[in-house]
Protein backbone atom coordinates (compact mmCIF):
# COMPACT_ATOMS: atom_id res chain seq x y z
CA UNK A 1 0.00 0.00 0.00
CA UNK A 2 2.97 2.55 0.89
CA UNK A 3 4.43 1.68 -2.16
CA UNK A 4 1.34 2.16 -4.53
CA UNK A 5 1.24 5.16 -2.45
CA UNK A 6 4.73 6.57 -3.37
CA UNK A 7 4.04 5.39 -6.80
CA UNK A 8 1.73 7.48 -6.99
CA UNK A 9 2.97 10.48 -5.33
CA UNK A 10 6.00 10.35 -7.80
CA UNK A 11 3.77 9.63 -10.96
CA UNK A 12 1.49 12.85 -10.68
CA UNK A 13 4.13 14.86 -10.96
CA UNK A 14 5.07 13.61 -14.13
CA UNK A 15 1.91 13.67 -15.38
CA UNK A 16 1.10 17.34 -14.98
CA UNK A 17 4.75 18.12 -16.40
CA UNK A 18 3.48 16.25 -19.31
CA UNK A 19 -0.04 17.95 -19.75
CA UNK A 20 1.65 21.21 -19.51
CA UNK A 21 4.01 20.62 -22.22
CA UNK A 22 0.86 19.44 -24.57
CA UNK A 23 -0.78 22.52 -23.69
CA UNK A 24 1.49 24.90 -23.74
CA UNK A 25 2.81 23.25 -27.55
CA UNK A 26 -0.90 23.26 -28.61
CA UNK A 27 -0.97 26.75 -27.27
CA UNK A 28 2.41 28.57 -29.06
CA UNK A 29 1.03 26.02 -32.24
CA UNK A 30 -2.01 27.57 -33.02
CA UNK A 31 0.20 31.09 -32.32
CA UNK A 32 2.69 30.57 -34.99
CA UNK A 33 -0.03 29.16 -37.02
CA UNK A 34 -1.92 31.71 -36.72
CA UNK A 35 1.21 34.14 -37.84
CA UNK A 36 1.59 32.09 -40.82
CA UNK A 37 -1.44 32.46 -42.22
CA UNK A 38 -1.48 36.28 -42.12
CA UNK A 39 2.21 36.02 -44.34
CA UNK A 40 0.55 33.39 -46.57
CA UNK A 41 -1.95 35.70 -47.13
CA UNK A 42 0.59 38.13 -48.02
CA UNK A 43 2.19 36.35 -49.93
CA UNK A 44 -0.74 35.23 -51.83
CA UNK A 45 -1.70 38.46 -52.42
CA UNK A 46 1.58 39.37 -53.92
CA UNK A 47 1.37 36.65 -56.15
CA UNK A 48 -1.92 37.94 -57.63
CA UNK A 49 -0.93 41.22 -57.91
CA UNK A 50 2.27 39.72 -59.99
CA UNK A 51 -0.02 38.03 -62.52
CA UNK A 52 -2.31 40.49 -63.01
CA UNK A 53 -0.44 43.27 -63.27
CA UNK A 54 0.18 43.40 -66.84
CA UNK A 55 -2.89 41.09 -67.64
CA UNK A 56 -4.12 44.15 -69.79
CA UNK A 57 -1.38 44.61 -71.70
CA UNK A 58 -1.34 42.69 -74.81
CA UNK A 59 -5.12 43.09 -75.25
CA UNK A 60 -4.25 47.07 -75.48
CA UNK A 61 -0.65 46.65 -77.70
CA UNK A 62 -2.90 43.99 -79.69
CA UNK A 63 -4.95 46.91 -81.26
CA UNK A 64 -1.93 49.20 -81.85
CA UNK A 65 -1.81 50.62 -85.54
CA UNK A 66 1.87 49.35 -85.27
CA UNK A 67 1.24 46.21 -84.22
CA UNK A 68 -1.66 45.81 -86.70
CA UNK A 69 0.08 46.66 -89.78
CA UNK A 70 3.19 44.66 -89.06
CA UNK A 71 1.13 41.68 -88.09
CA UNK A 72 -0.48 41.79 -91.67
CA UNK A 73 2.20 42.92 -93.89
CA UNK A 74 5.18 40.06 -92.05
CA UNK A 75 7.36 43.24 -91.60
CA UNK A 76 8.28 44.48 -88.34
CA UNK A 77 9.53 48.08 -90.06
CA UNK A 78 10.01 50.37 -87.00
CA UNK A 79 8.10 48.11 -84.26
CA UNK A 80 11.17 46.67 -83.00
CA UNK A 81 12.21 49.84 -81.71
CA UNK A 82 8.57 50.56 -80.55
CA UNK A 83 8.20 47.38 -78.59
CA UNK A 84 11.51 48.35 -77.41
CA UNK A 85 10.80 51.57 -76.21
CA UNK A 86 7.67 49.75 -74.36
CA UNK A 87 9.44 46.67 -72.41
CA UNK A 88 11.59 49.47 -70.93
CA UNK A 89 9.49 51.82 -69.52
CA UNK A 90 7.15 48.67 -68.36
CA UNK A 91 10.18 46.91 -67.19
CA UNK A 92 9.30 43.92 -68.76
CA UNK A 93 11.82 41.01 -70.17
CA UNK A 94 10.18 41.48 -74.00
CA UNK A 95 7.55 42.25 -75.93
CA UNK A 96 7.19 40.40 -79.33
CA UNK A 97 4.79 40.08 -82.38
CA UNK A 98 4.46 36.18 -83.89
CA UNK A 99 2.64 35.78 -87.19
CA UNK A 100 -0.04 33.03 -87.51
CA UNK A 101 2.53 30.00 -87.92
CA UNK A 102 4.22 30.87 -84.70
CA UNK A 103 7.18 32.77 -86.20
CA UNK A 104 8.67 36.32 -84.74
CA UNK A 105 8.23 38.95 -86.55
CA UNK A 106 9.40 41.83 -84.17
CA UNK A 107 10.45 41.76 -80.56
CA UNK A 108 11.84 44.57 -78.02
CA UNK A 109 15.05 42.50 -77.92
CA UNK A 110 15.44 42.77 -81.72
CA UNK A 111 19.32 42.69 -82.60
CA UNK A 112 20.47 41.35 -79.18
CA UNK A 113 22.11 37.89 -78.65
CA UNK A 114 18.99 36.43 -77.19
CA UNK A 115 16.57 38.15 -80.15
CA UNK A 116 13.16 35.83 -80.38
CA UNK A 117 12.91 37.69 -84.00
CA UNK A 118 12.98 34.26 -86.45
CA UNK A 119 12.12 32.56 -83.44
CA UNK A 120 9.22 29.88 -84.19
CA UNK A 121 6.93 29.58 -80.62
CA UNK A 122 4.06 27.45 -82.14
CA UNK A 123 4.74 24.90 -79.67
CA UNK A 124 3.60 26.88 -76.54
CA UNK A 125 0.56 26.68 -74.99
CA UNK A 126 -0.37 30.66 -74.76
CA UNK A 127 0.60 30.91 -78.39
CA UNK A 128 -2.10 28.20 -79.30
CA UNK A 129 -4.72 29.98 -76.99
CA UNK A 130 -4.10 33.20 -78.12
CA UNK A 131 -4.38 31.87 -81.68
CA UNK A 132 -7.63 30.54 -80.99
CA UNK A 133 -9.17 33.42 -79.97
CA UNK A 134 -8.16 33.99 -76.21
CA UNK A 135 -5.75 34.93 -73.83
CA UNK A 136 -3.11 32.98 -73.24
CA UNK A 137 -1.40 32.15 -70.33
CA UNK A 138 1.81 30.58 -69.42
CA UNK A 139 4.81 29.74 -67.45
CA UNK A 140 7.75 28.35 -68.61
CA UNK A 141 11.80 28.61 -69.17
CA UNK A 142 12.43 30.64 -72.14
CA UNK A 143 13.12 28.39 -74.96
CA UNK A 144 15.70 31.06 -76.45
CA UNK A 145 17.31 33.06 -74.12
CA UNK A 146 16.67 29.97 -70.76
CA UNK A 147 15.48 32.15 -68.24
CA UNK A 148 11.91 31.42 -66.40
CA UNK A 149 9.35 33.83 -67.13
CA UNK A 150 5.48 34.42 -67.20
CA UNK A 151 3.89 34.79 -70.70
CA UNK A 152 0.78 36.37 -71.64
CA UNK A 153 -0.54 36.56 -75.21
CA UNK A 154 -3.08 38.11 -76.94
CA UNK A 155 -4.37 37.77 -80.59
CA UNK A 156 -4.04 40.77 -82.97
CA UNK A 157 -7.05 41.16 -85.51
CA UNK A 158 -7.65 43.09 -88.92
CA UNK A 159 -10.71 45.32 -89.25
CA UNK A 160 -12.86 42.29 -90.15
CA UNK A 161 -11.77 40.66 -86.78
CA UNK A 162 -9.72 38.03 -88.27
CA UNK A 163 -6.50 37.02 -86.19
CA UNK A 164 -3.31 37.58 -88.13
CA UNK A 165 -0.80 37.07 -85.65
CA UNK A 166 -0.02 37.12 -81.87
CA UNK A 167 1.26 39.67 -79.55
CA UNK A 168 3.06 37.73 -76.57
CA UNK A 169 5.24 39.70 -72.97
CA UNK A 170 7.34 38.06 -70.68
CA UNK A 171 7.15 38.80 -67.34
CA UNK A 172 10.18 37.72 -64.92
CA UNK A 173 8.02 36.63 -61.44
CA UNK A 174 11.71 35.43 -60.06
CA UNK A 175 11.86 39.11 -57.89
CA UNK A 176 8.90 37.29 -55.87
CA UNK A 177 11.77 35.13 -54.37
CA UNK A 178 14.19 37.67 -53.56
CA UNK A 179 11.39 39.39 -51.39
CA UNK A 180 10.93 35.74 -49.99
CA UNK A 181 14.29 34.98 -49.07
CA UNK A 182 15.02 38.62 -47.63
CA UNK A 183 12.12 37.69 -45.32
CA UNK A 184 14.27 34.71 -44.05
CA UNK A 185 10.94 32.71 -44.50
CA UNK A 186 10.48 29.51 -46.94
CA UNK A 187 7.97 29.81 -49.27
CA UNK A 188 7.37 27.79 -53.13
CA UNK A 189 4.66 28.24 -55.25
CA UNK A 190 3.86 25.09 -57.23
CA UNK A 191 1.72 24.62 -60.53
CA UNK A 192 -1.29 22.86 -61.18
CA UNK A 193 1.20 19.65 -62.26
CA UNK A 194 2.91 20.20 -58.86
CA UNK A 195 5.77 21.47 -59.64
CA UNK A 196 8.09 24.11 -58.26
CA UNK A 197 7.72 27.60 -60.16
CA UNK A 198 9.65 29.48 -57.30
CA UNK A 199 10.92 29.14 -54.68
CA UNK A 200 12.92 31.01 -51.75
CA UNK A 201 14.97 27.98 -51.32
CA UNK A 202 16.66 27.87 -54.57
CA UNK A 203 17.67 24.22 -54.72
CA UNK A 204 14.18 23.38 -54.91
CA UNK A 205 13.10 25.26 -57.65
CA UNK A 206 12.29 22.88 -60.73
CA UNK A 207 11.00 19.89 -58.09
CA UNK A 208 8.12 18.08 -57.78
CA UNK A 209 5.93 17.65 -54.57
CA UNK A 210 4.43 14.28 -56.09
CA UNK A 211 6.25 12.40 -58.69
CA UNK A 212 4.64 13.44 -62.27
CA UNK A 213 2.42 10.90 -64.59
CA UNK A 214 3.13 10.24 -67.71
CA UNK A 215 0.55 11.96 -69.13
CA UNK A 216 1.96 15.33 -67.22
CA UNK A 217 5.56 14.68 -68.50
CA UNK A 218 4.45 14.17 -71.90
CA UNK A 219 2.61 17.41 -71.66
CA UNK A 220 5.43 19.35 -70.09
CA UNK A 221 8.05 17.95 -72.29
CA UNK A 222 5.64 19.20 -75.72
CA UNK A 223 5.35 22.44 -74.35
CA UNK A 224 9.49 22.77 -73.51
CA UNK A 225 8.28 24.07 -70.41
CA UNK A 226 11.27 23.43 -68.18
CA UNK A 227 13.91 22.22 -70.64
CA UNK A 228 16.94 20.88 -68.51
CA UNK A 229 15.41 19.64 -65.65
CA UNK A 230 14.74 16.45 -64.47
CA UNK A 231 12.16 17.16 -62.28
CA UNK A 232 12.99 15.30 -59.04
CA UNK A 233 10.62 14.88 -56.23
CA UNK A 234 11.28 17.25 -53.58
CA UNK A 235 12.69 15.18 -50.01
CA UNK A 236 9.67 15.82 -47.81
CA UNK A 237 7.14 13.94 -46.24
CA UNK A 238 3.75 15.16 -44.95
CA UNK A 239 2.15 12.77 -42.56
CA UNK A 240 -0.51 15.00 -41.30
CA UNK A 241 -2.49 17.98 -42.25
CA UNK A 242 -0.45 21.65 -41.30
CA UNK A 243 2.47 19.55 -40.87
CA UNK A 244 5.51 18.52 -43.05
CA UNK A 245 8.83 16.84 -42.73
CA UNK A 246 11.75 18.47 -43.98
CA UNK A 247 15.35 16.85 -44.06
CA UNK A 248 14.31 15.24 -40.92
CA UNK A 249 13.13 18.56 -38.86
CA UNK A 250 8.99 18.78 -38.29
CA UNK A 251 7.72 22.58 -40.22
CA UNK A 252 4.53 24.32 -39.82
CA UNK A 253 2.86 23.56 -43.53
CA UNK A 254 -0.09 26.14 -44.59
CA UNK A 255 -1.44 26.16 -48.20
CA UNK A 256 -3.28 28.36 -50.33
CA UNK A 257 -5.00 27.12 -53.31
CA UNK A 258 -6.92 29.87 -54.26
CA UNK A 259 -4.82 30.87 -57.60
CA UNK A 260 -4.80 31.66 -61.47
CA UNK A 261 -3.72 27.96 -63.12
CA UNK A 262 -4.56 25.74 -59.95
CA UNK A 263 -0.99 26.62 -58.38
CA UNK A 264 -0.41 26.67 -54.83
CA UNK A 265 1.20 28.57 -52.31
CA UNK A 266 3.12 27.08 -49.58
CA UNK A 267 4.38 28.59 -46.70
CA UNK A 268 7.08 26.46 -44.03
CA UNK A 269 7.63 27.74 -40.54
CA UNK A 270 9.92 26.23 -38.40
CA UNK A 271 8.87 24.54 -35.43
CA UNK A 272 11.90 24.80 -33.20
CA UNK A 273 10.69 28.42 -31.53
CA UNK A 274 7.48 26.37 -30.65
CA UNK A 275 9.55 23.26 -29.09
CA UNK A 276 11.71 25.66 -27.05
CA UNK A 277 8.70 27.91 -25.72
CA UNK A 278 6.92 24.75 -24.48
CA UNK A 279 10.07 23.07 -22.93
CA UNK A 280 10.88 26.35 -20.88
CA UNK A 281 7.40 26.20 -19.71
CA UNK A 282 7.86 22.69 -18.41
CA UNK A 283 10.87 23.96 -16.88
CA UNK A 284 9.20 26.98 -15.16
CA UNK A 285 6.28 24.28 -14.15
CA UNK A 286 8.86 22.46 -12.59
CA UNK A 287 10.03 24.77 -10.61
CA UNK A 288 7.02 25.91 -9.31
CA UNK A 289 6.13 22.26 -8.84
CA UNK A 290 8.77 21.83 -6.77
CA UNK A 291 8.30 24.93 -4.74
CA UNK A 292 4.53 23.92 -4.13
CA UNK A 293 6.25 20.67 -2.61
CA UNK A 294 8.51 22.06 -0.41
CA UNK A 295 6.16 24.18 0.85
CA UNK A 296 3.63 22.11 1.63
CA UNK A 297 5.60 19.87 2.94
CA UNK A 298 7.08 22.59 5.53
CA UNK A 299 3.51 23.65 6.03
CA UNK A 300 2.64 19.77 6.88
CA UNK A 301 5.09 19.42 9.14
CA UNK A 302 4.48 22.70 11.10
CA UNK A 303 0.55 21.54 11.06
CA UNK A 304 1.82 18.47 12.62
CA UNK A 305 4.15 19.86 15.36
CA UNK A 306 1.11 22.21 15.74
CA UNK A 307 -1.34 19.55 15.75
CA UNK A 308 0.62 17.89 18.64
CA UNK A 309 0.90 20.78 20.89
CA UNK A 310 -2.90 22.16 20.62
CA UNK A 311 -5.14 21.71 23.77
CA UNK A 312 -8.51 20.62 23.53
CA UNK A 313 -9.99 23.31 23.72
CA UNK A 314 -8.32 25.02 20.71
CA UNK A 315 -9.34 22.13 18.88
CA UNK A 316 -12.72 22.66 19.61
CA UNK A 317 -12.76 26.20 18.87
CA UNK A 318 -11.36 25.43 15.65
CA UNK A 319 -14.00 22.74 14.90
CA UNK A 320 -16.60 25.74 15.72
CA UNK A 321 -14.95 27.89 13.15
CA UNK A 322 -14.85 25.50 10.57
CA UNK A 323 -18.67 24.61 11.21
CA UNK A 324 -19.00 28.36 11.06
CA UNK A 325 -17.50 28.42 7.94
CA UNK A 326 -19.29 25.72 6.54
CA UNK A 327 -22.67 27.10 7.09
CA UNK A 328 -21.40 30.65 5.93
CA UNK A 329 -20.40 28.87 2.24
CA UNK A 330 -23.44 27.27 2.55
CA UNK A 331 -25.15 30.56 2.77
CA UNK A 332 -23.53 32.01 0.21
CA UNK A 333 -23.84 29.00 -1.64
CA UNK A 334 -27.72 29.76 -1.28
CA UNK A 335 -27.71 33.13 -2.04
CA UNK A 336 -25.86 32.55 -5.90
CA UNK A 337 -27.87 29.85 -6.62
CA UNK A 338 -30.89 32.38 -5.84
CA UNK A 339 -29.16 35.48 -7.96
CA UNK A 340 -28.63 33.24 -10.67
CA UNK A 341 -32.54 32.18 -10.52
CA UNK A 342 -33.68 35.67 -10.02
CA UNK A 343 -31.26 36.90 -13.10
CA UNK A 344 -32.64 34.14 -15.57
CA UNK A 345 -36.29 35.22 -14.80
CA UNK A 346 -35.71 39.13 -15.24
CA UNK A 347 -33.92 38.17 -18.91
CA UNK A 348 -36.92 36.38 -19.79
CA UNK A 349 -39.08 38.98 -18.46
CA UNK A 350 -37.15 41.22 -20.30
CA UNK A 351 -37.64 39.46 -23.09
CA UNK A 352 -41.55 38.69 -22.76
CA UNK A 353 -41.43 42.76 -22.51
CA UNK A 354 -39.98 43.19 -25.79
CA UNK A 355 -42.03 40.33 -27.28
CA UNK A 356 -44.93 42.87 -25.92
CA UNK A 357 -43.99 45.84 -27.20
CA UNK A 358 -43.67 43.89 -30.66
CA UNK A 359 -47.13 42.78 -30.39
CA UNK A 360 -48.45 46.22 -29.94
CA UNK A 361 -46.37 46.99 -32.92
CA UNK A 362 -47.90 44.62 -34.98
CA UNK A 363 -51.68 44.86 -33.74
CA UNK A 364 -51.72 48.92 -34.31
CA UNK A 365 -49.84 48.27 -38.50
CA UNK A 366 -52.88 45.32 -38.67
CA UNK A 367 -55.49 47.31 -36.97
CA UNK A 368 -56.69 49.91 -40.24
CA UNK A 369 -56.32 46.93 -42.68
CA UNK A 370 -58.52 44.94 -41.02
CA UNK A 371 -61.08 47.06 -40.49
CA UNK A 372 -60.75 48.19 -44.03
CA UNK A 373 -61.34 44.70 -44.94
CA UNK A 374 -64.33 44.42 -42.86
CA UNK A 375 -65.85 47.87 -44.18
CA UNK A 376 -65.22 46.37 -47.74
CA UNK A 377 -67.15 43.34 -47.23
CA UNK A 378 -70.16 45.06 -45.24
CA UNK A 379 -70.34 47.04 -48.21
CA UNK A 380 -70.55 43.58 -50.50
CA UNK A 381 -73.06 41.97 -48.63
CA UNK A 382 -74.97 45.14 -49.14
CA UNK A 383 -74.32 45.07 -52.71
CA UNK A 384 -75.46 40.94 -52.93
CA UNK A 385 -78.33 41.51 -50.65
CA UNK A 386 -79.56 43.87 -53.34
CA UNK A 387 -78.60 42.15 -56.04
CA UNK A 388 -79.48 38.54 -54.58
CA UNK A 389 -83.37 38.70 -55.99
CA UNK A 390 -82.57 36.69 -59.80
CA UNK A 391 -78.50 36.23 -59.65
CA UNK A 392 -77.96 32.79 -59.22
CA UNK A 393 -74.10 33.96 -58.65
CA UNK A 394 -75.00 36.37 -56.13
CA UNK A 395 -75.49 32.91 -54.40
CA UNK A 396 -72.05 32.21 -54.50
CA UNK A 397 -70.69 35.92 -54.16
CA UNK A 398 -73.02 35.69 -50.69
CA UNK A 399 -71.10 32.58 -49.93
CA UNK A 400 -67.73 33.68 -50.42
CA UNK A 401 -68.18 36.90 -48.74
CA UNK A 402 -69.56 34.88 -45.32
CA UNK A 403 -66.42 32.82 -45.97
CA UNK A 404 -64.17 35.89 -45.74
CA UNK A 405 -65.96 37.56 -43.08
CA UNK A 406 -65.14 34.49 -40.62
CA UNK A 407 -61.44 34.95 -41.69
CA UNK A 408 -61.36 38.52 -40.90
CA UNK A 409 -63.39 37.47 -37.74
CA UNK A 410 -60.28 35.26 -37.00
CA UNK A 411 -58.21 37.88 -37.90
CA UNK A 412 -59.47 40.17 -35.41
CA UNK A 413 -59.15 37.65 -32.47
CA UNK A 414 -55.98 36.87 -33.63
CA UNK A 415 -55.06 40.62 -33.03
CA UNK A 416 -56.78 40.47 -29.50
CA UNK A 417 -54.77 37.95 -28.42
CA UNK A 418 -51.43 40.24 -29.57
CA UNK A 419 -53.47 43.03 -27.73
CA UNK A 420 -53.01 40.70 -24.90
CA UNK A 421 -49.23 40.81 -25.07
CA UNK A 422 -49.35 44.27 -24.87
CA UNK A 423 -51.67 45.23 -22.34
CA UNK A 424 -53.19 42.30 -20.59
CA UNK A 425 -56.62 42.26 -19.66
CA UNK A 426 -59.06 40.50 -17.80
CA UNK A 427 -60.78 37.48 -20.84
CA UNK A 428 -64.03 37.39 -21.59
CA UNK A 429 -65.88 34.09 -20.20
CA UNK A 430 -68.48 32.01 -21.30
CA UNK A 431 -69.66 28.30 -21.78
CA UNK A 432 -67.13 26.62 -24.25
CA UNK A 433 -67.95 22.78 -25.58
CA UNK A 434 -64.18 21.35 -25.99
CA UNK A 435 -65.48 19.53 -28.86
CA UNK A 436 -66.44 22.72 -31.13
CA UNK A 437 -63.07 23.78 -29.89
CA UNK A 438 -60.88 21.14 -30.82
CA UNK A 439 -62.92 21.09 -34.60
CA UNK A 440 -61.88 24.80 -34.73
CA UNK A 441 -58.25 24.28 -34.00
CA UNK A 442 -57.95 20.65 -35.93
CA UNK A 443 -59.40 22.63 -39.17
CA UNK A 444 -56.88 25.41 -38.90
CA UNK A 445 -54.16 23.17 -38.80
CA UNK A 446 -55.61 20.90 -41.24
CA UNK A 447 -53.76 21.83 -44.57
CA UNK A 448 -50.45 21.15 -42.40
CA UNK A 449 -51.56 17.73 -41.13
CA UNK A 450 -52.38 16.86 -44.29
CA UNK A 451 -48.97 18.07 -45.82
CA UNK A 452 -47.29 15.71 -43.09
CA UNK A 453 -49.60 12.75 -43.89
CA UNK A 454 -50.46 12.22 -40.46
CA UNK A 455 -53.66 10.01 -39.81
CA UNK A 456 -56.03 11.64 -37.45
CA UNK A 457 -58.23 9.53 -35.48
CA UNK A 458 -61.03 11.12 -32.81
CA UNK A 459 -62.33 9.39 -29.65
CA UNK A 460 -64.68 12.35 -28.88
CA UNK A 461 -67.20 12.74 -26.25
CA UNK A 462 -70.99 11.92 -27.42
CA UNK A 463 -72.32 14.50 -25.09
CA UNK A 464 -70.74 18.07 -25.45
CA UNK A 465 -68.09 19.34 -22.79
CA UNK A 466 -68.89 22.36 -21.84
CA UNK A 467 -66.65 24.44 -19.58
CA UNK A 468 -66.48 28.36 -18.90
CA UNK A 469 -63.22 30.03 -20.75
CA UNK A 470 -62.57 31.82 -23.41
CA UNK A 471 -63.45 30.53 -26.84
CA UNK A 472 -60.61 32.03 -28.52
CA UNK A 473 -57.59 31.30 -26.17
CA UNK A 474 -58.86 27.73 -25.73
CA UNK A 475 -58.52 27.32 -29.07
CA UNK A 476 -55.32 29.02 -29.47
CA UNK A 477 -53.93 26.01 -26.83
CA UNK A 478 -55.59 23.49 -28.63
CA UNK A 479 -53.86 25.07 -32.45
CA UNK A 480 -50.43 25.01 -30.45
CA UNK A 481 -50.76 21.29 -28.81
CA UNK A 482 -52.18 20.60 -32.20
CA UNK A 483 -48.75 21.81 -33.74
CA UNK A 484 -46.34 20.82 -31.46
CA UNK A 485 -47.65 17.33 -32.23
CA UNK A 486 -47.43 17.50 -35.80
CA UNK A 487 -43.82 19.13 -35.64
CA UNK A 488 -42.36 16.19 -33.05
CA UNK A 489 -43.51 13.67 -35.75
CA UNK A 490 -41.64 15.34 -38.53
CA UNK A 491 -38.89 12.38 -38.06
CA UNK A 492 -41.27 9.41 -37.61
CA UNK A 493 -42.00 6.60 -39.27
CA UNK A 494 -45.43 6.28 -37.92
CA UNK A 495 -47.41 9.45 -37.74
CA UNK A 496 -50.66 9.19 -36.28
CA UNK A 497 -53.08 11.94 -33.90
CA UNK A 498 -55.68 10.87 -31.52
CA UNK A 499 -57.84 13.15 -30.09
CA UNK A 500 -59.91 12.74 -27.09
CA UNK A 501 -62.92 14.98 -25.01
CA UNK A 502 -64.26 13.87 -22.09
CA UNK A 503 -65.66 15.15 -18.56
CA UNK A 504 -64.12 13.67 -15.08
CA UNK A 505 -64.20 15.21 -11.65
CA UNK A 506 -65.83 18.24 -12.21
CA UNK A 507 -62.82 18.82 -15.17
CA UNK A 508 -63.63 18.74 -19.09
CA UNK A 509 -60.38 17.45 -20.65
CA UNK A 510 -59.03 17.28 -23.89
CA UNK A 511 -56.32 14.89 -25.12
CA UNK A 512 -53.68 14.74 -27.92
CA UNK A 513 -52.07 11.90 -28.01
CA UNK A 514 -49.15 11.61 -30.88
CA UNK A 515 -46.26 8.79 -31.92
CA UNK A 516 -43.41 11.85 -31.78
CA UNK A 517 -40.25 10.80 -30.63
CA UNK A 518 -41.48 11.91 -26.74
CA UNK A 519 -41.05 14.60 -23.75
CA UNK A 520 -37.40 14.29 -23.96
CA UNK A 521 -35.07 14.50 -20.39
CA UNK A 522 -36.42 17.43 -19.19
CA UNK A 523 -39.91 16.55 -19.15
CA UNK A 524 -43.20 19.30 -19.97
CA UNK A 525 -41.81 21.71 -16.58
CA UNK A 526 -38.22 22.37 -18.98
CA UNK A 527 -40.55 22.76 -22.82
CA UNK A 528 -42.99 25.20 -20.42
CA UNK A 529 -40.30 27.81 -20.02
CA UNK A 530 -40.36 30.59 -22.05
CA UNK A 531 -37.82 30.83 -25.17
CA UNK A 532 -36.94 27.16 -24.53
CA UNK A 533 -37.65 24.58 -27.74
CA UNK A 534 -36.26 21.43 -29.05
CA UNK A 535 -36.69 22.80 -32.49
CA UNK A 536 -33.89 24.25 -34.67
CA UNK A 537 -32.87 27.58 -34.85
CA UNK A 538 -34.69 30.10 -36.91
CA UNK A 539 -38.00 27.43 -36.36
CA UNK A 540 -39.39 28.03 -33.11
CA UNK A 541 -39.31 30.60 -30.13
CA UNK A 542 -40.07 28.74 -27.24
CA UNK A 543 -42.87 30.60 -26.40
CA UNK A 544 -45.72 28.07 -27.67
CA UNK A 545 -46.24 26.39 -24.31
CA UNK A 546 -45.34 28.71 -22.08
CA UNK A 547 -47.89 30.67 -23.43
CA UNK A 548 -50.53 27.60 -23.46
CA UNK A 549 -49.68 26.87 -19.87
CA UNK A 550 -50.50 30.57 -18.74
CA UNK A 551 -53.78 30.45 -20.82
CA UNK A 552 -54.83 27.57 -19.21
CA UNK A 553 -53.57 28.72 -15.56
CA UNK A 554 -56.07 31.73 -16.32
CA UNK A 555 -59.00 29.43 -16.66
CA UNK A 556 -58.24 27.94 -13.39
CA UNK A 557 -56.86 24.53 -15.54
CA UNK A 558 -54.47 22.46 -15.46
CA UNK A 559 -51.97 21.16 -17.99
CA UNK A 560 -50.29 18.19 -18.10
CA UNK A 561 -48.16 15.74 -20.30
CA UNK A 562 -47.03 12.29 -19.99
CA UNK A 563 -44.66 9.77 -22.85
CA UNK A 564 -46.55 7.31 -24.23
CA UNK A 565 -45.34 3.28 -23.79
CA UNK A 566 -45.32 2.94 -27.39
CA UNK A 567 -43.69 6.33 -28.17
CA UNK A 568 -44.66 9.61 -28.48
CA UNK A 569 -46.79 12.59 -25.88
CA UNK A 570 -49.77 12.37 -24.65
CA UNK A 571 -50.72 16.79 -24.05
CA UNK A 572 -54.11 16.76 -21.49
CA UNK A 573 -55.99 20.21 -21.02
CA UNK A 574 -58.62 20.34 -18.08
CA UNK A 575 -60.86 23.22 -17.68
CA UNK A 576 -63.43 23.70 -15.10
CA UNK A 577 -67.12 22.51 -16.31
CA UNK A 578 -69.34 25.54 -16.88
CA UNK A 579 -71.61 24.42 -14.23
CA UNK A 580 -69.29 23.89 -11.37
CA UNK A 581 -68.18 27.67 -11.71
Amino acid sequence: MILRRLFIFALLPLALLAALYVGSERYFRAQEVARAEGRVSLYRSTVVDELDRFSYFTHVLARDPFVMAASMQGVAGTLDARLRDFAEQAKLDAIYLMGTDGTTIAASNAGTPASFVGQNYAFRPYFRQALAGGQGRFYGIGATTGLPGYFVADPVRDREGRIRGVIAIKLDLTRLEGAWRESGELVLLADAARVVLLSSQEAWRYRVLTPLSPEARREIEAARQFTGHALEPLDWQQNEPGRTIVAGEGMIHLVRGDLPHGWTLHYLGSETQIETRSWLVVVIGAVMLGLLLLGWQWRRNRMIGAALRRSEAEEAALREANRRLAVEIEERRTAQRRLQRTQGELERASRLAALGQLAASVTHELGQPISAMRNHLAAAEMSGAAGASGASGANGQTGLTARLSGLVERMEGITRQLKFFAAPTAPEMGEVDLNAALAEALALVAPNLETAGIEVTRDLSGAAVLVRGNKLRLEQVLTNLLRNAADAMEESATRRLVLRTGVEDGMGWAEIADSGSGLGPGGLEALSEPFVTTRPSGQGMGLGLAISGGIVKEHEGRLAARDRPGGGTVFRMEIPLAEEM
